[in-house]
């Protein structure tokens, strides 16, 4: 009763203007004490953590072995300490804490794979295994750590608190409002009675969104976190090192070296192309010139391979009307001494058979008619004979440059043929180097390749303010052009002390550093800047920044250079 005539004399002071604001206090209220303890983070992705599998990790002079330990089941990659090639022919004995020794099984991709005990261990367990293979045998231990299965989460009792005696109080002012309504609209009191109904049904709503609040909340509360992704993924790690699973290198097919310390020459860079072998080349010309003729067969055309002495085109000789005027009027001069010759035959004939002239006349003047006759029949080829070029050298014709039909003139190139099996390199060396004697040459060609050379000489005079320097190729492989450009590394100087690696285990970093990949952990590899001198098509001289022993990585750098 005293609480209806607060509220009496509240509404008469207040009016429906001081209800509403009431109200209005009561539902901020009710809203922040709604929220209080309720956490959106609940609901926000877990971060992906990599390498968050548990593993084991250990390196011997023979062998580098990882496990990963993915749903009781340890995966076991075993590997050459020095090269990293994947050792796949080995046995394991796998112990994992007190637990007795089980054989680990060969999978199909190289690895291995062992389960663990049952029951499964807590805490920090040593494993170790015995590796018994071809290389050797070998013993690794590592130790890991297992944390217990995990259990369901308790419910939150705290949501008690914040959910249900908010409710309670929310519904109680309702219950209250409700009976100021009423006694207000008794005393006809029509403006305050509206304001407190509306603040009766606020407090009802809000009652029941909060114990709905809460039910949900502690629903919620017993629903277990979300799980954490897990990943092995390559990434660059803070100190600039670069992580790399042991899956991840079988993938990229990741190869270390380690090298001591040589002390070699190192090489001269030089620009070179490829020419034809002098001795195994030709080229064909024509003497006279004239027309070419098509023959019995095609011409023939570039890449076609040729033999010494085949026959290639046939050129019919141009005369001018002078020559031929003089041909005809020298082959009637001719004939006229046949025909004196053959009247004398006729009428000497006769009288050496009677013996009245020697029969020795008669013969020489038979002969002197043949030679007449011969002589005849060369002036009248003379205007329609061909010329017959033919191959000089066995091997390929690289260029071709007829087309039937055509007048050529004399010493025009027409072929040119060339041995693709002997060919020479011809490179340009600028400055004061001593070409005399070079002690070992080698080629780089546009896709890599790698091409020995042998030094034949090096000219005195110079070709474009530099001494050209000719180098003949022993083997020439498939697919080398003449003409094609070459880059000719030649060791020449003072030798010099250092580490010798493939030239593809250098790369550049980001800032433009030379640097070589070291492979420091099973699946750590960290950046160092080196000094390197080249010394052949296809290795370099490091002459600082490395220690002898260190493992490099010689294949699949660029891959690894790439992690981000």
């Amino acid at each position: 009763m005293f609480a209806i005539q607060c509220l009496k004399r509240l509404s008469v002071r207040l009016g429906a203007t001081g209800l509403g604001c009431l109200a209005g206090l009561i539902l901020s209220f009710a809203v922040s004490v709604a929220h209080e303890g309720h956490d959106h983070g609940d609901e926000k992705i877990a971060a992906v953590v990599s390498s968050a599998f548990p593993r084991v990790a250990a390196r011997s002079e023979l062998y580098e072995i990882v496990g990963i330990l993915k749903d009781n089941r340890l995966s076991i990659f075993l590997d050459d300490a020095i090269t990293n090639e994947p050792v796949r022919d080995a046995t394991l004995q796998v112990t994992v804490g007190e637990a007795a020794a089980i054989e680990a099984t060969k999978e199909p991709d190289g690895s291995y794979s062992a389960m663990l005990p049952d029951p499964r261990p807590t805490g920090a367990v040593e494993v170790i295994i015995a590796v018994a293979a071809q290389k050797g045998d070998d013993l690794l231990v590592d130790s890991i750590t297992l944390s217990p299965a995990a259990a369901a989460p308790a419910p939150n009792e705290g949501r008690w608190v914040s959910a249900g005696p908010l409710g309670a109080m929310l519904a109680i002012a309702g219950l209250g409002l409700g009976l100021a309504y009423h006694f207000l609209k008794r005393r006809r009191r029509p403006a305050a009675a509206t304001s407190a109904a509306v603040a009766a049904s606020a407090c009802v709503f809000l009652a029941a969104v909060s114990f709905g609040e809460w039910r949900s909340t502690a629903a919620d509360a017993a629903k277990p976190p979300p799980p954490v992704a897990l990943s092995d993924a390559p990434r660059r790690l803070q100190d600039g090192s670069a992580f790399a699973a042991k899956p991840t290198q079988r993938l990229l097919d990741v190869r270390t070296a380690s090298a001591e310390s040589q002390r070699v020459r190192p090489a001269l860079t030089l620009i070179g192309r490829v020419i034809a072998n002098p001795d195994r080349s030709s080229i064909v010309q024509s003497v006279y010139g004239g027309r070419i003729v098509p023959g019995e067969t095609a011409i023939p055309r570039i890449g076609q391979q040729v033999s010494k002495g085949d026959v290639l085109i046939r050129i019919e000789p141009h005369l001018p009307v002078a020559d031929r005027t003089t041909i005809l009027e020298k082959v009637g001069e001719i004939e006229q001494l046949i025909a004196v010759a053959e009247n004398k035959i006729r009428r000497l004939r006769p009288l050496a058979e009677r013996g009245a002239v020697p029969q020795g006349q008669v013969n020489d003047l038979e002969s002197e008619l043949e030679g007449l006759r011969a002589r005849r029949e060369t002036v009248r080829n003379s205007r329609s004979d061909h010329e017959v070029l033919r191959a000089s050298t066995d091997g390929i014709i690289t260029a071709a440059k007829v087309i039937p039909g055509q007048v050529i003139q004399p010493q025009d190139v027409l072929f040119q043929i060339a041995d693709p099996k002997g060919l020479w390199v011809e490179a340009l060396a600028y400055g004061d180097t001593d070409m005399s004697t070079p002690v070992e040459a080698t080629a780089i060609a546009s896709n890599g390749q790698s091409i020995p050379l042998s030094h034949l000489g090096t000219s005195r005079a110079l070709r474009q303010h530099a001494s050209v320097v000719h180098f003949a190729i022993p083997e020439a492989p498939a697919g080398l052009n003449i003409g094609q450009p070459l880059t000719v590394m030649v060791q020449n100087g003072t030798p010099t002390e250092g580490l010798i690696f493939p030239r593809d285990s250098v790369v550049r970093s980001g800032n433009g550093e030379t640097i070589v990949w070291v492979h420091v952990a099973p699946e750590r590899f960290e950046p160092k800047p080196v000094r390197v001198l080249p010394v052949d098509a296809t290795r370099v001289l490091v002459a600082g920044g490395l220690d002898g022993g260190e493992r490099v990585v010689v294949r699949g750098t660029d891959l690894i250079n790439q992690v981000r």
